[in-house]
């Protein structure tokens, strides 16, 4: 598997959000701004989960191609799979 500074970078900044969150509900905030946050974290952990399969998906392809083994369409088929379930 492939996980390039952006994937890490993009999870930092959610690690951020989420200790944010907390120090808000410490803080007792309003029920509307942590659950605008908590949409926005799950908003990028969507994204974030898109980056890294596509990444991969890209990167197997390659390989697959390179090896000549014809397992192209399962390997899209896998991924297609995670990003459904990860819905």
């Amino acid at each position: 598997m492939i996980y390039d500074d952006k994937s890490k970078n993009r999870l930092k900044r959610i690690e951020g959000q989420l200790k944010g969150i907390l120090r808000m509900i410490e803080e007792e905030k309003d029920c509307k701004e942590v659950i605008t946050q908590l949409s926005a974290v799950r908003s990028a952990v969507d994204r974030t989960i898109a980056v890294i399969v596509s990444g991969n998906l890209e990167h197997c392809i390659r390989e697959s191609i390179e090896a000549g083994d014809g397992n192209s369409s399962k390997i899209v088929e896998e991924a297609v799979n995670m990003l459904v379930r990860s819905q």
